[in-house]
């Protein structure tokens, strides 16, 4: 039985991953770390440390006998812009020493890439797979850095490092982090609890996003995956679907009254630097990615779930 590292564990994809992890691995065999305290509504094993700590890691790696990371530690986009300096010390240092310890204890990486380390000379549109990155933001340098970096490990170590690059990521489970694509799940949070919303993004923005269900599922199904499956050891494109925020908001008003006003901030400029649409068909033909939640089906689920957690 694999046991399981999760750095970042507390985050919006780690929240979720715990739990899926858990139901597979068994609950003794997945430990999560992170800067902050673990909620109270979470049942894990837990070590609070910083992900610039190489001997703590070293240590966890060693106490648990840990085999496998998921390496979800990163400031992101909009937050990342705020403090470069930070953003480059948490995302490049911290995937390094991840690194450095998966070279020592042989161990297996997942770490997540992003459409942010696309750039506005990216084709937009059905975006390939093999395409320039030139990215305008340092959460998107750290990304296309990183995903050589991984690159370079598995060449050079040998290092069995898979990634995937995220789209925007929609969950209920928790608040909206400092992504630029988090426009999408603070919609859904201020509908439900009756609520109108400030949109920092034109109306027609378009960007690729994806059920935080469909995210758990394509991690899962990549890491399970023979490695001689595994053709690109730099970062999968993936996606489920694309809209624009009236789209999103024209779909929560079928359900609930949302007033929304578009007020775009600096966060409209890291939007139009990605792409609206992703060619994803290399996850899909050599591991057989495939997603299950569209937008209305997603819109469902959303409230629904919103509406028990809010007690509305």
């Amino acid at each position: 039985m694999s046991k399981i590292l999760i750095t970042g564990a507390f985050g919006q994809i780690g929240s979720e991953l715990i739990v899926a992890l858990q139901a597979k691995h068994g609950q003794e065999n997945v430990v999560a770390f992170d800067m902050a305290p673990k909620p109270a509504s979470l049942e894990v094993i837990a070590e609070q440390g910083s992900i610039v700590d190489l001997a703590k890691l070293k240590e966890i790696v060693v106490k648990y006998n840990i085999d496998t990371v998921y390496h979800l530690v990163s400031i992101l986009s909009a937050r990342g812009e705020q403090d470069p300096n930070l953003t480059w010390q948490v995302n490049m240092d911290g995937l390094r020493n991840i690194l450095n310890l998966a070279v020592e204890f042989k161990l297996k990486v997942f770490w997540p890439s992003s459409i942010a380390a696309f750039g506005p000379t990216t084709p937009r549109d059905l975006t390939p797979q093999h395409t320039v990155l030139e990215p305008t933001t340092m959460y998107g340098v750290t990304k296309a850095a990183g995903e050589d970096l991984c690159h370079y490990y598995f060449l050079k170590f040998g290092v069995d490092v898979r990634s995937m690059r995220f789209p925007g990521l929609i969950s209920w489970k928790t608040e909206p982090g400092g992504g630029t694509t988090d426009y999408a799940v603070a919609m859904f949070y201020e509908a439900v609890k009756g609520d109108d919303y400030t949109c920092f993004v034109h109306k027609d923005t378009i960007l690729p996003m994806m059920y935080m269900d469909d995210a758990i599922k394509a991690m899962l199904m990549l890491m399970e995956a023979p490695a001689e499956k595994i053709a690109i050891r730099t970062s999968y494109n993936l996606t489920a679907i694309s809209f624009s925020a009236e789209e999103l908001a024209e779909e929560i008003n079928k359900h609930l009254p949302l007033a929304v006003k578009y007020e775009p901030d600096f966060r409209q400029r890291i939007a139009d630097s990605w792409p609206q649409s992703i060619d994803d068909s290399p996850a899909r033909a050599d591991w057989g990615w495939h997603h299950e939640f569209d937008l209305p089906k997603m819109a469902v689920e959303m409230i629904a779930k919103l509406k028990i957690k809010l007690g509305r």
